[in-house]
């Protein structure tokens, strides 16, 4: 029997990066019909559309938004979507968890998007933290200087499940933070 975790992580690959992998097609928000979604997830591992309900309810990161009979992934997409973000204000100070191997690179180009459609930020050290354990590596958190990105004209977004999006984050508004003394 699939666990949570693999069902959660095939919803991520179809609904952020793959959705052709599953036979599915997002329009132009990101939306795919739930139905459908939960006949393919059915054939693969043998859940109900209850037991596909439940992961999305209890997954922690709330990474999935149902609206009627649609879903999305709230954020995260290789592919070309639009989420509908409105800018909004963000803290003063935003986090972001990375490895040590990335450090030198990040201190001197600043954080960019990659394949992603925009940077993820985390409103506190230990959000930060655990994203930065999601790989092999020393762990490292940066804080970022949200309030004078902002203040020099960088939008920020505020995703469906509390996950803070940018285009980019500059090096001059970036330091590592001991982890230890902010603990």
């Amino acid at each position: 029997m699939p666990n949570d975790t693999q069902i959660s992580k095939f919803m991520s690959l179809v609904l952020r990066h793959a959705p052709q992998e599953a036979g599915l097609v997002l329009d132009e928000n990101g939306w795919t019909d739930f139905t459908r979604l939960c006949e393919v997830i059915r054939e693969r591992f043998g859940v109900s559309a209850d037991e596909v309900l439940r992961i999305v309810d209890e997954c922690p990161k709330k990474r999935f938004t149902i609206d009627e009979n649609r879903i999305r992934a709230a954020q995260g997409h290789s592919v070309e979507v639009d989420l509908e973000l409105r800018p909004s204000a963000p803290p003063d100070i935003l986090f972001h968890g990375t490895k040590e191997r990335f450090l030198a690179a990040i201190l001197k180009e600043g954080l960019t998007r990659q394949a992603r459609h925009h940077v993820h930020l985390s409103s506190d050290i230990a959000t930060a933290t655990k994203v930065a354990e999601r790989r092999k590596g020393d762990d490292v958190v940066l804080k970022i200087d949200a309030k004078a990105m902002a203040a020099g004209g960088f939008l920020f977004f505020l995703s469906e499940n509390g996950v803070w999006l940018t285009n980019a984050v500059p090096p001059e508004f970036l330091s590592k933070i001991d982890q230890e003394a902010e603990a």
